[in-house]
């Protein structure tokens, strides 16, 4: 049997991607305040709250996690 495999944004919420996670990108902190939004396999975005400003800024992932996520599928 053969295992299905994860859609991306289900393997990015195992990476951290999920609402209420704190993480430190482009060299800012941020609150993700929402789900990751798949454009494309290299384009994904996901909105956050900047820690700083306690601005709501859409933010893209990092090819690297992308590349991540992509090498964790079952």
């Amino acid at each position: 049997m053969v295992p299905t495999p994860r859609p991306l944004s289900t393997r990015l919420k195992h990476l951290g991607f999920t609402q209420g996670s704190q993480m430190k990108l482009y060299g800012e902190k941020f609150e993700v305040a929402g789900e990751p939004i798949v454009v494309t396999a290299e384009l994904v975005l996901v909105d956050a709250v900047e820690t700083k400003s306690g601005q709501l800024k859409r933010i893209r992932i990092p090819l690297p996690i992308l590349k991540m996520a992509h090498d964790s599928a079952p």
